[in-house]
């Protein structure tokens, strides 16, 4: 059940048009907050796909970075926020194989999605962060702080944002928090998107919904820096649905 807040937010949330993303927005707008979501999918009614009022949709595709800026700017205008309180950063992609036989252009697209347009975006909103002293929360992941032999470009993106998240808390002491957090597997399409057939592994991962509320509680609790996991023994078992044996 979603917790009672009685002091209604800005929040832009980004890769929400499905999986963690589509529930933290719900889960705050469903709290009173006003919400602005991001996405890749053509959206013809808001209120209609996330089944709850309070939320703003904007198409952005962050593998055009500053399309993507020029975009998100755009819908802030439009509706009229000069401030935010809370910008929580979470779009990103993966390629699931051996790393020698990535294609360039997908290792292009995953740091440009995963890495380039999350740090150009977060320049943008620091002037409205700044307005409130509100909080930045970029969305990394356990594959780059445990490692994962089947995400390496994906785990070097997200490893990126972590290195860039603690200058940035440096740069931003007194004007904004950053919080960085690290979740594990969850069970959205990403993994099924990027090519890896999970089978039975799938049933280890946190629901969206859990993961969505931990991601709120740590970023309520100021947490400068956590991971989100289910300690399930995931890690075998998805090395197992690597080889084919799940």
């Amino acid at each position: 059940m979603a917790e009672v807040q009685y002091d209604p937010l800005r929040i832009l949330i980004t890769g929400a048009s499905c999986g963690l993303g589509f529930h933290l927005a719900r889960d705050y707008a469903a709290n009173g907050h006003d919400v602005m979501a991001t996405g890749t999918r053509r959206i013809a009614d808001d209120r209609m796909h996330f089944e709850q009022p309070g939320i703003a949709y904007v198409r952005a595709d962050q593998s055009e970075p500053q399309r993507a800026c020029a975009q998100i700017a755009e819908a802030l205008n439009r509706l009229g926020w000069d401030a935010l309180d809370l910008v929580v950063l979470n779009a990103g992609m993966g390629w699931a194989g051996d790393p020698v036989e990535e294609p360039a252009e997908t290792i292009s697209k995953q740091v440009a999605v995963n890495l380039t347009a999350t740090v150009a975006i977060t320049h943008m909103l620091a002037p409205p962060l700044f307005a409130t002293k509100g909080k930045l929360a970029l969305v990394g992941s356990t594959a780059s702080t445990k490692g994962n032999p089947t995400f390496a470009t994906y785990a070097a993106s997200k490893a990126a944002i972590d290195a860039f998240a603690r200058a940035l808390r440096e740069e931003w002491k007194g004007k904004a928090e950053v919080i960085m957090l690290h979740p594990g597997p969850i069970r959205t399409d990403m993994h099924e998107k990027a090519g890896l057939k999970l089978g039975g592994v799938r049933k280890l991962f946190m629901k969206p919904q859990r993961a969505a509320r931990a991601i709120e509680r740590a970023i309520r609790k100021g947490d400068t820096r956590r991971s989100i996991t289910r300690n399930y023994g995931w890690r075998s078992a998805f090395s197992k649905a690597r080889e084919g044996e799940l």
